[in-house]
């Protein structure tokens, strides 16, 4: 004969069993969904300039962003994984600094992506400029105006998964 304290353990054992099904099966949709996001971690060097005939490998930035399948930022994807769109600045004789690829309003294509090393500032952005249509492959060059409104180009290194 089956107590009425029975029944009610086998239904919270049950309730429990199923909850933490949803919630391995909830974990999983998430890894999976950020794992498809493709990761990749970019190194970009200052290309030469006249400052720097033969470039420099001591003046750059890496930073980590999802990239569609021909090199381009992925913004829909980005918001999926934004907090690990991290960047660092490196930039002989002084010191490196790290921030956050954000996507903000404006620029020539009504959206911009720029490193943001201060929330509370837009002071300290650097811009990519027209990052959303430049492919980040191997070989290809990019601009970014920095703090003090200088535009320096750079050449793609390398585009690593994560």
């Amino acid at each position: 004969m089956i107590c009425c304290t029975d029944t009610i353990a086998v239904a919270i054992a049950m309730n429990s069993y199923q909850h933490s099904r949803a919630a391995s099966r909830f974990k999983e949709t998430l890894r999976m969904s950020e794992e498809s996001v493709h990761l990749k971690h970019i190194r970009l060097l200052l290309a030469r300039s006249p400052e720097f005939p033969n470039g420099s490998e001591h003046h750059g930035y890496e930073f980590n962003a999802p990239l569609d399948a021909d090199g381009h930022i992925d913004a829909p994807a980005w918001q999926k994984v934004r907090d690990r769109c991290t960047v660092r600045r490196f930039w002989a004789g002084e010191q490196d600094e790290t921030g956050l690829l954000m996507h903000k309003p404006g620029g020539a294509e009504h959206a911009r992506w720029v490193f943001d090393y201060d929330e509370s500032s837009d002071e300290d952005d650097e811009a990519g400029y027209r990052f959303a249509s430049h492919a980040f492959n191997v070989g290809e060059y990019v601009s970014i105006r920095d703090e003090d409104g200088e535009m320096h180009t750079f050449q793609v290194i390398s585009v690593e998964p994560i």
